[in-house]
């Protein structure tokens, strides 16, 4: 008896946990590219999507208005596969890379500026200021490197004892978050090299993600624990409450007014937090890539957008925009 009553226990609660991945719905959808893509950025307010696949290149779309607003081509010679992006805050430029080279480009006249190569490591992450010239890098050879394409400069960060996992640059370019295997997530100078803030982790970090004014910072690990930081005082303002174990962060993005976090993981799953409680207030599916075995898709990027609906970008080539039925 005891058995069956644990049984039943046990079937309404994983009902219950299935059921709260059902409590929002989707409002709309963009399936740009069926084959799939190797990365796909968001505006920050969810507008337009850069996307690169193997079979189109690199393409810009805007989707409010649902067409495709430049093709650029493939990022090199060799159609080497792009595996990260990155548009800017204010929308202007965005970056690309392989492992092993990166483009900007100016997506108000739909032209490349540019395409440089990195030879002491293969690139992980990236992310680029508001002006264009400054980019930051994240490398498996522990450095997160900064470059100041307009002036030449490069500064290499050494405090990482291990790969660089993530990393996360203000507009301005002036200040950066990187986070690595070697459980520590640094916030720095970009003009000085040094350390501002120290947050250590019990884990390898997966994903850091700044606040766009400088509010706050967000590290998570491999081990289920996801911290939003006060960058005033350096110390945590809540831990994400998450109830069952959750895959990497694939993505991470604040609200413009800091007061929410929008999340994604290499299962499907977007999810909304409250920054001041770690509350979860929202969660999500995203539609599978039906071509792959077993389906699945990975969150590259989410975003909010001025209605405040929730937009996800996947490796399924799709686009989807969530809201709420609280």
């Amino acid at each position: 008896m005891r058995q069956i009553v644990a049984t039943i226990c046990l079937i309404l609660t994983l009902l219950a946990l299935s059921g709260c991945f059902h409590s929002s719905h989707e409002a709309q959808r963009w399936t740009l590219q069926p084959d799939g893509v190797t990365s796909f950025s968001l505006s920050r307010e969810g507008r337009f999507g850069l996307m690169a696949s193997k079979e189109q290149g690199i393409v810009l779309w805007d989707l409010m208005q649902n067409k495709q607003l430049a093709d650029f081509g493939y990022q090199d010679q060799d159609r080497n596969t792009v595996i990260a992006s990155q548009i800017s805050d204010n929308n202007r430029y965005a970056i690309t890379a392989t492992s092993q080279n990166f483009a900007v480009w100016d997506l108000a006249w739909g032209q490349a500026e540019g395409l440089w190569s990195i030879s002491d490591g293969i690139i992980r992450d990236l992310d680029i200021s508001n002006n264009g010239q400054k980019v930051l890098l994240a490398l498996s050879n522990g450095k997160a490197l900064f470059v100041d394409l307009g002036t030449g400069r490069r500064l290499e960060f050494l405090a990482h004892q291990d790969k660089v996992n993530s990393v996360s640059l203000s507009p301005n370019g002036k200040f950066a978050l990187s986070g690595g295997n070697d459980h520590n997530a640094f916030f720095w100078s970009t003009e000085s090299g040094q350390v501002l803030n120290e947050f250590p982790h019990a884990h390898r970090i997966t994903r850091v993600e700044l606040h766009r004014t400088g509010k706050y910072a967000f590290s998570a690990d491999g081990d289920d624990t996801a911290i939003v930081w006060d960058l005033s005082t350096g110390e945590p303002r809540t831990e994400l409450n998450m109830f069952h174990r959750h895959p990497n962060f694939s993505t991470a993005r604040f609200s413009d007014d800091g007061e929410v976090l929008v999340t994604g993981t290499p299962g499907r799953r977007i999810e909304s937090w409250d920054t001041q409680s770690g509350d979860n207030i929202g969660r999500w599916l995203a539609e599978e890539q039906q071509n792959t075995r077993p389906p699945s898709a990975v969150v590259y990027d989410v975003a909010i957008d001025p209605t405040g609906r929730v937009i996800s970008a996947t490796s399924a080539g799709i686009a989807q925009a969530w809201i709420s039925q609280e």
